[in-house]
């Protein structure tokens, strides 16, 4: 800052006094985009307006408790006017320190919407902003995906704790998508040099069936970890377009030599086969003979080997399917013992609410020595009659 811009303010304080002089520096700081110091001359000018100490920076608990409530809105007004210039300016990150201490995320949300990342800009604030501090996750993972690649991306996503399932699922169907372009268009080269001419199939699943040359001598056509990853990652998916490219990239994995084919923990051992026949039952296809599948791998499965996740798998696939009684049948023989640990499935007690079961609820709580629960079995199994 100048040094003359001081002389003028105490020039302006002396003449024509501290309502001027104040206002003078808030302007003088607006028009030199210093939005920083203007956050706190405005908080100066809030303070001396209601007759209390003018430094911006004392704690505001230390304010006589009448102006308590004056001084946060002006605070507020004070952080919005701000945010909303450091938006005009382009400049997010800034802008997001003052609308987060407020908790209105909107404009800033709305400014990553219209926001076009540039070539060589640094983007891993407005990327934290966007994905990590869930302003605009969609934006933000469709960033990551652009500026970071597939394997960060897939990195980042699993790591991640969704608030919102759907956000979860948009992140998924971005790396299903992405994932099976790559391969289908390196499948379509392939075959293209293979065959001289470009192939008439266009599909991941026509383009390998018949073309078992393509996986000769061991030969994979994208980062077979990638592909792992992103099938366990599709079993969340919904029914649609992204459901049916997992299954074409499950079905690719199979045909991929058998050391690529990486064990998976139970019951999606044989990854690839196991994964595919899943989301086959979301997508109604054989239905009865995938649950009987891994209804199976429940039976044979040893608790004390493998825990309970397998049955875990079948509770949750049956939910989904909206057959929460072979839900509640298979939690009540599989899942009493460890409903003292939270389940990745939801628990009896669940269950026995969803279908009204509640002479299974006083069964279980028996059976767990909880006499609470036990009670308001009986009790609700008395009202259900």
């Amino acid at each position: 800052m100048e040094p003359e811009i001081f002389d003028e303010l105490q020039r302006t304080l002396a003449d024509r006094g501290s309502e001027a002089a104040i206002a003078q520096l808030c302007s003088t700081l607006r028009e030199k985009k210093d939005y920083g110091n203007l956050f706190y001359a405005l908080l100066l000018k809030k303070r001396h307006e209601l007759g209390v100490s003018p430094v911006p920076t004392e704690a505001a608990q230390a304010l006589p408790e009448a102006v308590h409530g004056p001084y946060e809105e002006g605070i507020r007004e004070a952080a919005r006017l701000v945010g909303g210039l450091f938006l005009e300016a382009g400049d997010i990150p800034r802008a997001w320190i003052y609308f987060r201490m407020l908790g209105e995320p909107e404009p800033v949300k709305q400014a990553l919407e219209q926001h076009q990342m540039q070539e060589g800009e640094d983007s891993q604030q407005i990327i934290e902003i966007a994905f990590h501090q869930g302003v605009h996750p969609r934006k933000g993972f469709d960033w990551i995906l652009e500026r970071f690649g597939i394997c960060s991306t897939i990195t980042m996503v699993s790591g991640q704790e969704f608030a919102q399932s759907e956000i979860r699922d948009y992140c998924i169907k971005g790396l299903v998508r992405c994932l099976y372009e790559q391969l289908r268009q390196r499948l379509v080269d392939e075959v293209t040099r293979h065959d001289d001419k470009p192939p008439a199939a266009q599909t991941v699943g026509e383009l390998v069936a018949g073309n078992d040359w393509l996986f000769e001598d061991e030969f994979y056509h994208v980062d077979v970890s990638h592909l792992g990853a992103v099938a366990q990652m599709s079993i969340h998916l919904s029914p649609g377009k992204e459901l049916d490219l997992a299954r074409e990239l499950c079905l690719y994995g199979q045909k991929l030599s058998p050391r690529f084919q990486y064990a998976g923990e139970p019951p999606f051992e044989d990854q690839y086969r196991d994964y595919g026949i899943y989301l086959s039952i979301l997508a109604g296809d054989h239905v009865d003979e995938g649950i009987a599948h891994f209804r199976t791998k429940v039976e044979n499965a040893d608790p004390d080997t493998v825990g309970t996740m397998p049955a875990e798998v079948l509770v949750n696939l049956l939910v989904r399917l909206n057959r929460p009684a072979e839900a509640l049948a298979i939690a009540r023989r599989y899942l009493v013992k460890s409903e003292n640990q939270r389940p990745s499935c939801p628990t009896i007690g669940e269950l026995c609410r969803q279908t009204s079961d509640y002479q299974t609820m006083a069964e279980v709580a028996r059976e767990q020595g909880d006499p609470v629960h036990f009670m308001a079995g009986l009790l609700a199994a008395q009202r259900s009659t």
